[in-house]
């Protein structure tokens, strides 16, 4: 249970760090960065599952950078849910994807360490 809620306080700190560099990308206070974490992760292990098994034969022609694109498709369809985050537009979404894929390996990698 500790491991969930130090992965979730980590993903809202990863989206105020990309909100911070990716323009487009806003998180308005550290509320609405857990809120959009919770609701990302929901989308991603619900409806960012399906879509990944369905477009599984893309994945792997690409290499695995479709999986980008879903991820971007989940963080717009979460900045229509959430108040306080907002994407504005496909392009900040998909740099927001890859930023936040790059920082939550950076910041998950960290916190395996202490």
């Amino acid at each position: 249970m500790l491991k969930m809620l130090i992965h979730w306080l980590l993903s809202a700190a990863a989206l105020m760090i990309v909100a911070h560099f990716v323009p487009g990308f806003h998180v308005a206070n550290l509320q609405a960065a857990l809120i959009a974490a919770l609701v990302i992760g929901l989308l991603n292990a619900t409806l960012g599952y399906i879509l990944k098994i369905i477009t599984f034969p893309i994945t792997i022609l690409t290499l695995g950078l479709f999986l980008l694109v879903i991820n971007a498709l989940m963080i717009l369809l979460a900045s229509h849910i959430v108040t306080g985050f907002h994407v504005f537009g496909w392009i900040p979404a998909l740099i927001g994807a890859a930023a936040l894929a790059l920082v939550g390996i950076a910041v998950h990698a960290g916190s395996k360490r202490v």
